[in-house]
């Protein structure tokens, strides 16, 4: 019983509290229970006052007490919302930590794209957002708001004891029974089904095309403001529609607990009408006990219910994803001592019998992959669309660990490495590389620890020079900031390479490092790219011939496997799959002329 209660959601809020501020919690307490007792006594103080007046006795003690206790209330209300507030941001930062740990923690990226993991990791991510629930801040008071008329139901029915026995466990079952008709009677379940995830990520892809600044062009350009207005409108409709519908309220249940209420409250009330006019319940008591019992239907299902779960559902979702990402972003062990890295690859790069494929997915990327790349060379690699280019560069990086068969760096199996030590020796361009909001200094130099003589270098090398100062911001919301055209970021990026490469990296891995710059300009930094990285390990992943034709050797990849591999010049004199898809692409820019009229040869 105690382990099923530790497991409820509600539970693991609750315990959340004093993880984030225990001084904070300790307050949230006493106050929420202050503010629940402080109006039972205030009505004992107040049928005190009516007492002493009926019999002409002194009125300085209970007016005194009855002034001390509205004081106290009027105090109480507002730190107790401060408090919430404050403790709600705190709980928000300890979510957002204990997420960034489980996220960043493990040293693979299995766990962040396993479609397993999406939607805990959804609620986890945006959970403040106020998107399908008021931010944590606005649930921790409204959790305490629904504790507190909890908390003074039951202080009043203790009052009403007074009165009888029976009269309190009438009002508390009457207005209680609203909890468990209105909530397990009814279609309450569990709203996080498929329909609503789909809604929600329709609207949330609105709400992203709406406010974001990288689609705003296009949302105007295509005359779209309108249509993503609707699209989110129209969406959240559909979201608010499927999450009524799974916690709406039945008739009968509704009825019954009408039924309940009324019984009690006519049995409790009828019996002090009763007393009063046969003398039995002098005045004074009668105001205690009338505004007891009436106080006690603050017990009664309300917002209480809604508040804890749009509160305990991230704090469950962050909890659940710490266990469950650490294995799934695990890497294998080395069974001993791991072997070190530096100065490889010195011979070769082997991928030997390899398979893969994602985890939870039944599509094999790879199967039985064999390719060698020799040290100091420079690779490119072809393929349609979903051939596995980037796949294998994420296996080098070692991101992910093969299925089966193995990655080999001068003979050695790669997980027997040591992780961190491998990946001081790589560095990579990725498609979607980070754009860091810091200056362009640390934004060639993240870690930074290299030369100012050796960023400004790779700058050059990258054809990067002259885009800001070493120390401006890469971000116009920041003083003195700036932003850079997607070409411009590309050189960035490229230059974050080079300057690890000059750091001591051994291999570089190029996943489309230049596509948003033109057909000339690529091949021109391609060049220079090249040139920067003769003495290491290079590889290439580019739909671009005109740069690809550089590399000392071209791989071909189909359905998982190598079904072409040579220079440039082997593969177009052998006539197959390269050849082909060189020539249709060739035909496109066969002769291209600039803007002076100019033509110009692009292969």
């Amino acid at each position: 019983m105690r382990f099923r209660l530790r497991e409820r959601q509600e539970w693991k809020f609750f315990a959340v509290l004093p993880k984030a501020h225990l001084g904070l919690a300790v307050a949230w307490w006493v106050l929420l229970l202050l503010a629940g007792i402080l109006p039972a006594v205030f009505a004992i103080a107040v049928g005190w006052t009516v007492g002493a007046v009926e019999a002409s006795a002194p009125l300085r003690g209970p007016l005194l007490l009855a002034g001390t206790i509205f004081l106290a209330q009027q105090l109480v209300g507002p730190v107790r919302i401060a408090v919430c507030q404050n403790l709600g941001d705190l709980v928000s930062a300890w979510l957002n930590e204990s997420l960034i740990r489980s996220c960043v923690g493990p040293p693979g990226i299995g766990h962040l794209e396993d479609p397993d993991l999406r939607e805990d990791l959804t609620v986890a991510r945006d959970f403040d957002r106020g998107q399908t629930a008021p931010p944590m801040s606005l649930n921790v008071q409204f959790v305490s708001d629904g504790l507190v008329g909890i908390v003074a139901g039951l202080a009043a029915a203790v009052v009403l004891v007074g009165f009888a026995w029976w009269a309190p466990l009438a009002l508390v079952l009457a207005w209680g029974s609203t909890h468990w008709l209105l909530r397990e009677s009814a279609v309450w379940k569990d709203r996080n089904t498929s329909p609503v995830r789909s809604a929600q990520r329709a609207a949330d892809y609105a709400y992203r095309l709406a406010v974001d600044p990288q689609p705003a062009k296009e949302v105007r350009l295509f005359g779209l403001p309108r249509w993503v207005v609707d699209h989110f409108a129209e969406r959240r409709r559909i979201l608010y529609e499927l999450q009524y519908e799974a916690t709406r309220l039945r008739e009968r249940p509704v009825v019954w607990c009408l039924i309940l209420i009324l019984t009690g409250n006519l049995l409790v009330f009828g019996v002090m009408g009763w007393q009063v006019t046969s003398g039995i319940l002098p005045l004074d008591r009668l105001v205690t006990f009338v505004v007891v019992a009436t106080a006690i239907s603050r017990i009664a299902f309300g917002g209480f219910s809604w508040a804890l779960d749009g509160a305990a559902a991230p704090v469950a979702a962050v909890q659940r994803l710490e266990p469950a990402m650490s294995p799934r972003g695990a890497l294998a062990s080395p069974p001993g001592q791991p072997e070190p890295a530096i100065g490889r690859p010195a011979e070769c790069i082997t991928v030997r019998e390899l398979s893969f494929r994602y985890p939870n997915t039944n599509r094999l990327i790879f199967d039985r992959l064999d390719l060698t790349i020799p040290a100091g060379t420079s690779l490119a690699i072809v393929g349609q669309n979903g051939a596995g280019k980037t796949t294998l560069a994420k296996l080098l990086c070692r991101f992910y660990d093969p299925s089966s068969g193995a990655i080999e760096v001068d003979g050695v199996d790669l997980r027997s490495l040591d992780v961190a030590a491998w990946r001081s020796r790589v560095t990579a361009v990725f498609q979607d590389f980070v754009r860091f909001e810091l200056s362009l200094r640390r934004n060639v130099d993240p870690s930074g620890v290299a030369a100012e003589e050796q960023v400004r270098a790779a700058l050059v090398e990258a054809g990067a020079e002259g885009l800001a100062d070493l120390d401006t911001p890469l971000a116009k919301g920041y003083p003195g900031g700036t932003d850079l055209s997607g070409g411009q970021w590309q050189r960035v990026a490229l230059a974050r390479a080079l300057c690890a490469v000059r750091r001591g990296a051994g291999l570089v891995l190029l996943d489309e490092p230049t596509a948003q710059l033109d057909v000339r300009g690529e091949a021109a930094v391609f060049d220079r790219v090249l040139s920067a990285t003769r003495r290491v390990t290079t590889i290439l992943i580019s739909h671009r011939f005109s740069t690809v034709r550089h590399a000392d050797r071209i791989c071909v990849l189909e359905q998982g496997r190598v079904i072409e591999l040579g220079s440039h010049d082997d593969l177009m004199a052998r006539g197959g799959r390269y050849r082909t898809m060189f020539n249709l692409q060739a035909q496109r820019f066969e002769a291209t002329m600039d803007e002076e009229g100019s033509v110009f040869d692009v292969l």
